[in-house]
């Protein structure tokens, strides 16, 4: 089994985990159906999630594996109070770039390569991580995420999948974008604009999209105002409604976050 590293804090410098309750967990009645106990994202991202944040107790499949979307995702657990998060099977993740997107690496626990146990790395973290993000080593039996699916409900914990998840609850992705700041082939980029799509089940089923800088010239997340959109999206809108997004949703050009920063 993989060995847990909190990035940039020893063992001893720690603050202890603690297990995550929810809401409705916290009343007695477990994580169920009806309750409205959510993380909290960026307000941009918010605005195109259904429920305008993360649902404890589920999975979110993250299209195309976007990285800059996933831990866009995950910065809000910096709201929650002592929240944690853990990233499993994500090896080239750039520390930089979740420092830079807001999370607390102090409060960042990684599993680089758990191989075939991954399963069984997310059951454990479950319950004592507010988000995890996940990356699994090939295509998820339908069995193997619903068991995953009981022991989110118990721990209230959500879960940031990098590709397609089996029965998750929520889609998001990337489905155009460009980045900004390059010339001629020089200079340093400055921002990312895209197009990020999210479609839920049961009343959240219609999809939406919202223009986002992913980040702005600043690193942080908000939305495009202005005619300056990407091609396609002209015109003041900042969000409209979709339909047919499928299972998952391609990613657009430069999605991808190199490694910033090796611990």
């Amino acid at each position: 089994m993989p060995v847990f590293e909190s990035a940039f804090e020893s063992i001893a410098e720690r603050e202890p985990l603690r297990p995550v309750v929810s809401t409705a967990a916290s009343r007695g009645g477990g994580v169920v159906a009806g309750d409205r106990g959510l993380l909290p994202v960026p307000p941009a991202l918010g605005a195109v999630l259904p429920e305008g944040g993360l649902r404890r107790g589920t999975a979110v499949s993250v299209g195309g594996g976007d990285a800059g979307l996933l831990l866009a995702l995950a910065a809000g657990v910096g709201e929650a109070e002592g929240g944690w998060v853990a990233a499993v099977g994500l090896p080239d993740l750039g520390l930089a770039a979740a420092a830079g997107y807001g999370l607390d690496l102090r409060r960042l626990l990684v599993a680089d390569d758990p191989g075939p146990h991954w399963a069984e790395v997310v059951s454990v973290l479950a319950g004592a991580v507010e988000l995890v993000m996940l990356r699994p080593d090939g295509p998820v039996a339908p069995s193997a995420a619903a068991r995953l699916a009981a022991v989110l409900r118990r721990s209230g914990c959500v879960l940031l999948v990098a590709g397609p998840w089996p029965g998750a609850v929520l889609r998001v992705g990337v489905r155009s974008g460009r980045w900004f700041g390059l010339g001629d082939g020089h200079g340093q980029l400055t921002g990312r604009q895209v197009e990020v799509v999210a479609e839920g089940r049961g009343s959240a089923v219609r999809g939406r999209a919202a223009r986002l800088w992913l980040p702005d010239e600043r690193g942080e997340v908000r939305a495009v105002t202005g005619t300056s959109g990407l091609d396609g999206l002209d015109g003041p809108d900042e969000m409209h409604e979709v339909h047919g997004m499928g299972e998952d949703v391609t990613p657009g050009a430069g999605v991808g976050l190199e490694r910033m920063a090796v611990v």
